[in-house]
């Protein structure tokens, strides 16, 4: 095995549920110097930092160490990796960090590697490291295989559906349990009814419950929280106040827990054009995707630099017990972001 797969391998095997990511982040604080980082150091938010180069042009390389719970026992399967964040996103992660400590950087340049923590929960290491930086250009590691790089992501509305009364007898009155079903039920009904499904997934919207609960003990008590996808274009609010409306009908309430606005960079992008030469060279032929979930990148957008997200994997592996990711592929992604980085630094 080599160090390059070493590493995704030692990352794969250390548990990372998102806001329980300590361990790994200590992992890669002690490994990224042998893989060619000047420094490394965890910060407040417990994110991994890593740094080469003085210049005061930075290019960032974002991803995240977190993971969903679950997934498939760690197994090296022949050329194939087993196990939960192979795919997303310990894969990506592990491929910015070794092409980026390979990198000999401009003296005009800096490259930082963060591994944010918390990305699948409420992005918080995100969130804090996007004020302490101004970059010229930003690559998100997120799975889009290695010869696709994605343009964009959707937007996200999470939103809490609950009611709570004293209590009653349900033969006179249905109470928060059922009102707070029905009110998300016409939530749903009228993302469907408004959804046009020959459309691209960027521009559709979707919506689906992420978990409820209800308890009818003494009081009575409901929660749902839903989760609606936005389409570039789409201001969360109008949402929002759909959500309220029929909250009102109810007698529940409808609080929102996060909002975060699609975002899709032009085709022109120069983080996109270095990833489509790139990916040419190594001859292959590119592909541009936008994606219909929601990334730390949405939140990076705030840089209002160019950027890009790109990664070895299979998207429609995430979260599955199916996650698994062929370690030729990572091997191919490394390669091909030596290339990108060194260019992308050449034409900005």
């Amino acid at each position: 095995m080599t160090t390059n797969e070493t590493l995704l391998v030692k990352l794969v095997g250390i548990q990372s549920i998102s806001g329980k990511e300590g361990e790994a982040v200590k992992y890669l604080a002690e490994t990224l110097p042998d893989f060619g980082w000047d420094s490394t150091f965890i910060d407040d938010a417990g994110n991994l930092v890593a740094a080469k180069g003085k210049g005061e042009k930075e290019l960032v390389l974002l991803c995240h160490v977190d993971t969903v719970p679950g997934g498939p026992l760690l197994k090296l399967d022949g050329n194939v990796l087993w196990g939960r964040g192979s795919v997303d996103a310990k894969g990506p992660l592990c491929s910015l960090a070794v092409a980026g400590g390979k990198i000999n950087v401009p003296e005009d340049w800096k490259l930082t590697f963060i591994a944010a923590v918390r990305e699948e929960t409420d992005s918080r290491g995100a969130r804090f490291r996007i004020p302490l930086h101004s970059p010229a250009a930003c690559i998100v590691g997120e799975p889009s295989g290695y010869d696709g790089v994605t343009l964009g992501y959707r937007g996200s509305l999470r939103m809490w559906i609950k009611g709570e009364d004293g209590g009653a007898h349900r033969s006179g009155d249905a109470g928060p349990l059922t009102a707070c079903l029905m009110a998300s039920a016409e939530v749903l009904k009228s993302i469907g009814l408004m959804d046009i499904p020959g459309k691209p997934i960027i521009e559709r919207t979707s919506g689906a419950v992420a978990c409820m609960e209800g308890r009818e003990i003494a009081g009575r008590s409901a929660c749902i929280d839903i989760d609606i996808r936005l389409p570039v274009g789409t201001d969360p609010d109008t949402w929002i106040e759909i959500a309220r409306k029929y909250a009102m009908k109810w007698g529940v309430e409808a609080e929102v827990r996060s909002a975060i606005k699609a975002h899709v960079v032009p085709t022109s992008d120069p983080v996109i054009r270095a990833f489509r030469v790139g990916i040419r060279k190594s001859g292959f032929k590119p592909r541009l995707l936008a994606k219909g979930g929601t990334a730390d990148f949405n939140l990076a957008a705030a840089w209002n630099c160019p950027m890009a997200a790109y990664g070895p994997g299979d998207s429609h592996l995430d979260h599955t017990d199916q996650e698994r990711i062929d370690l030729n592929e990572y091997a191919s992604s490394i390669s091909i972001l030596e290339g990108v980085i060194p260019g992308l630094m050449s034409i900005i």
